[in-house]
């Protein structure tokens, strides 16, 4: 028989209430073990599986982690027990991957675990950044004040996220809808055009001839070239990336390509100051969360400055001396950083900077928005027309002719 892990509560002689693990082959020997160690068990269960995200089930999203977050801080501040809460919580959400999640963590907590450890345990759910947190808000006794910042914090780089995303819509159904018009037109108008034009013999003209030729390559093994090539160097792009040398490459060159390298670069800041400094003022020490934050970075140069930065401040140096030598931060922030310093309030200059380039990050999208619809649209016109001023021109030609006879 298999060995199990229950999880256990009894008395003692005393009247003391007791928690544990054993891992034993049944219940009743678990039983029998308590009452030879003189403990009278109230509750013995098995310890529920870890759970772990598989394909197919509910995906939890930033927002349930929110909500969840928020509501487990009012609670907490309104004096009820962390399991009590952690209870309650898992029987309404809605997300059933979260309550189970919940119910893992609430199981955890009973046995004994920190609430910084049971979360630990489910790294997809709960990253780096929420476990340290709530570690420093159980040792320092703010546990519901912690939750509340963190809530904030995520509800701001959801904002962020969704401005991104948002953006990037229009342009999208732009680039889709010409895609989709050029291939209507190279493989459906253009060959009915080009088998009328054949059947009178007359010579075309060069706009039309390249026109027919972009046609015949795309309906042939062309087109389907084209899509292999395009799957290829998709895939092929994504498994460079997974390289370190390929991944420092493409961020790299991501962050010096005009208006999206700009948007990159702030939103870096944006994140960089934010994290720092919410865990700062939450009590984390400064080299745990410049690692923290590096594993958070989402760009490899700047995760590497970051690490660089946090091995200086390990050697008695400053923050901004570090940072300024990176040249990934701008000059006005390692400048704010040094204020911070100088004055012993980091914590709070740090949310400052984040909170300026907060707005950066809103100019920055709108830039990059106003760039690419007219770029996008000028190129749906440009291609579109072109096509159809080809197409036309031997009819133009053939009426020219008809009308000089």
């Amino acid at each position: 028989m298999a060995t199990t892990v229950f999880v256990w509560e009894g008395k003692t002689r005393q009247g003391t209430v007791q928690k544990g693990e054993l891992a034993a082959n049944s219940k009743e020997e678990v039983l029998t073990l308590l009452r030879k160690q003189n403990i009278l068990p109230i509750t013995v269960n098995a310890k529920p599986r870890e759970i772990r995200i598989k394909f197919g089930q509910p995906k939890v999203t930033d927002k349930d982690v929110v909500i969840l977050t928020r509501q487990l801080a009012t609670m907490i501040d309104a004096g009820l027990p962390l399991v009590q809460c952690l209870d309650i919580l898992g029987g309404q959400t809605e997300n059933k991957m979260l309550a189970a999640v919940v119910a893992q963590v609430r199981s955890d907590v009973e046995s004994g675990a920190t609430f910084a450890d049971a979360l630990k345990k489910h790294p997809k759910v709960f990253d780096n950044l929420y476990v340290n947190m709530v570690a420093a808000g159980e040792a320092g006794g703010i546990l519901d004040t912690i939750l509340q910042r963190l809530a904030l914090y995520m509800e701001k780089f959801a904002k962020i996220k969704k401005q991104i995303k948002s953006a990037m819509i229009y342009p999208s159904v732009i680039l889709f809808v010409a895609v989709c018009v050029v291939a209507l037109l190279m493989i459906i108008v253009v060959p009915m055009l080009a088998n009328m034009f054949a059947d009178m013999g007359q010579a075309l003209p060069l706009p039309t001839r390249i026109v027919i030729a972009i046609s015949n390559f795309v309906k042939g093994w062309g087109g389907l070239s084209l899509l292999i090539g395009a799957i290829g160097a998709f895939v092929g792009l994504n498994r460079f990336r997974k390289t370190e040398k390929g991944l420092r490459l493409t961020d790299s060159i991501a962050l010096k390509i005009p208006v999206l390298g700009s948007l990159i670069q702030r939103v870096s800041v944006a994140k960089f100051t934010r994290t720092l400094g919410t865990l700062l003022t939450s009590g984390v020490p400064i080299l745990e969360g410049l690692l923290i934050v590096s594993r958070t970075a989402g760009n490899k140069v700047v995760e590497e400055s970051i690490m660089t930065t946090r091995q200086s401040v390990s050697e008695g140096k400053t923050l901004a001396e570090p940072l300024s030598k990176a040249r990934v931060f701008p000059a006005m922030v390692v400048q704010m950083i040094s204020v911070g310093e100088s004055t012993g309030a980091l914590d709070n200059m740090l949310n400052k900077i984040a909170d300026f380039y907060d707005d950066e990050v809103d100019s920055a999208v709108a830039a990059l928005t106003s760039m690419l619809e007219p770029m996008l649209m000028i190129f749906l016109g440009v291609t579109v027309g072109f096509v159809i001023v080809a197409m036309y021109m031997p009819i133009f030609q053939m009426g020219a002719v008809a009308g000089g006879k």
